[in-house]
């Protein structure tokens, strides 16, 4: 076994018990990582400088291939109705079957950190079979100082060979890929997917897991600082605009995707960003398109042109196009991940439906409904099947990464917004007018015109009304903000139609929080949307 680049001569795969006849590359700088993955024909050059990859069949997470070991100690602690068990035999043996199959390949090693607090940071050590894969997961973690790496002691191992296929007969797996984690020994094995997104939502949800345990919230979430320390989270799923949203050029970004909150503030679990490209401009997004048209970027599944430029419009690989770049990349990007207590908490929802209004101030109470809720909604495209809005109720807005029971992180948010006097909003950058298909995409210049009014704590001063379906206070009018879009009823030609898709959407919200009644007190449970009657 060959080895290079190692600096910490205590500490190695073979303390893994991993071992190959080939090559392993211990932390290798940017530059490197390009002419590995060239060489070995993985990836291409775009233009400008970026490496582009093709992560193969799959473009996107497998949710219904992820496993948490079910052991004595995760027994009682993990949400198994969400998350699906592998036994502790069957992890051994992949794990066994995990190292044979390293044994004959070369291999990259990057020394990484999840979490920006040094108190409730976790060492990872990455080993993937990919060099670009190694530059990915370089770009996304938290990079140690060279010096660092001589002490390095890593307390989570992943281990991703997309070109290991698993046999459900014998690994107890639905396919021949596999996601398993092993929360107890802090292990992670990733096969027969190159998405090398599963390698970074391990760590994420291997920090859902342990800090709860210290009395630290994990969230789903960007946040970002004003200049005067003023700080804000930015919850919301896929397409809600969390990343555009916190790219803020008056604002510092702290971080696009994971965060934690702790005793001393918030802090980034993450030394990068992971930004979605499709339809992605210089106008409408120019920081995240300087970003993805640079050395040392790592583009996904991204179509380029005959001379090598990216057609960022080009969904025909799949609408879920990505670029990894580190936080740096954009300038005026937080250089210690950190900062204090929020003031101001956003909860972002893309309402296929027209219902919901552009801004909604919440009280406590209805913070928790709409954050156990996790609301947003698919549209025609999007996915195979789908042809008319549906709604998509991931609760705590990431629930594929919680090993816990949501009223965990639910209980832990309300004492910390209670404990800091927190301002919660509901923002809406989706439809308005009507339906998606008959009305148009929320502006974007009305949603920042709105966020910088609740930020800067001028809105808090805004007459406000209460919504009839949903009870929430809606400001009347706000300054540079054309007042009937604030009212969604009133943008619908039809407003009888409005009340009727808006009693079909208090409907699914009431059947979807069923599951947690039993979870909240009768303070949640009294947010919840009424159904009202059809206006004159």
């Amino acid at each position: 076994m060959k080895e290079i680049g190692k600096r910490n001569p205590a500490c190695g795969i073979a303390e893994l018990g991993l071992t190959t006849t080939e090559t392993v590359r211990y932390n290798f700088l940017p530059a490197a990582l390009y002419e590995e993955s060239l060489r070995r024909g993985e990836a291409h050059l775009t233009a400008f400088g970026a490496l582009v990859a093709d992560t193969g069949p799959y473009t996107g997470r497998s949710p219904k291939d992820k496993y948490v070991v079910r052991d004595e100690v995760t027994e009682s602690q993990v949400w198994w109705d969400k998350n699906a068990s592998i036994s502790r035999e069957q992890f051994d043996l992949l794990h066994k079957e995990f190292l044979a199959h390293a044994a004959t390949r070369d291999l990259y090693v990057q020394d990484l950190i999840g979490g920006a607090d040094p108190a409730n940071a976790l060492p990872t050590r990455v080993v993937t079979e990919l060099a670009w894969h190694s530059l990915f997961i370089r770009n996304l973690l938290i990079r140690p100082a060279l010096s660092e790496l001589e002490s390095f002691q890593p307390e989570m191992t992943i281990i991703a060979l997309p070109s290991f296929k698993a046999d459900p007969a014998r690994h107890g797996t639905r396919t021949d890929t596999v996601i398993a984690l092993d929360l107890s020994r802090r292990i992670v094995l990733i096969g027969g997917t190159a998405y090398a997104g599963e390698m970074k939502k391990s760590v994420f949800t291997a920090l859902n897991y342990a800090l709860p345990t210290k009395g630290v919230m994990p969230m789903h979430c960007s946040a970002n600082v004003g200049p005067d320390g003023d700080s804000a989270v930015f919850f919301g799923l896929s397409g809600t605009g969390k990343t555009t949203l916190s790219a803020d050029p008056k604002r510092t970004l702290i971080g696009d995707d994971e965060h934690g909150w702790g005793p001393d503030g918030i802090f980034n679990f993450e030394g990068g960003c992971y930004a979605k490209t499709i339809r992605l401009s210089a106008e409408a997004e120019p920081e995240i398109f300087g970003a993805a048209n640079r050395f040392g970027t790592v583009l996904e599944n991204v179509v380029l042109d005959e001379a090598g430029v990216p057609d960022f419009d080009d969904g025909s690989r799949t609408e879920n196009t990505r670029c990894a770049y580190p936080l740096d990349f954009i300038a005026n990007a937080s250089a210690s991940g950190r900062a204090g207590h929020p003031g101001n908490i956003i909860m972002l929802t893309a309402d296929a439906f027209g219902v919901m209004p552009p801004i909604a101030r919440l009280t406590p109470a209805q913070a928790m409904y709409h954050f156990l809720s996790g609301y947003t909604a698919k549209v025609a495209g999007t996915e195979r099947g789908v042809t008319e809005p549906q709604p998509e109720f991931s609760t705590c807005f990431g629930a594929p990464f919680l090993p816990r029971h949501p009223s965990i992180y639910a209980d832990l948010l309300r004492a910390l917004i209670a404990q800091h006097g927190v301002d919660c909003w509901l923002v809406n950058t989706g439809w308005t007018g009507g339906a998606y298909g008959v009305g148009k995409r929320m502006p974007i210049k009305a949603t920042r015109a709105l966020l910088t009014a609740a930020l800067e704590g001028s809105l808090k001063g805004a007459e406000f009304r209460t919504d009839a379906n949903f009870g929430f206070a809606v400001p009347v009018s706000v300054p540079g903000v054309d007042q009937a879009i604030l009212d969604p009823r009133s943008t619908w030609a039809d407003p009888v139609a409005y009340d009727a898709q808006a009693r079909k959407l208090v409907s699914m919200f009431v059947a979807n929080f069923e599951r947690f009644e039993c979870h909240v007190d009768p303070q949640v449970m009294e947010a919840a949307p009424q159904r009202a009657e059809a206006a004159e």
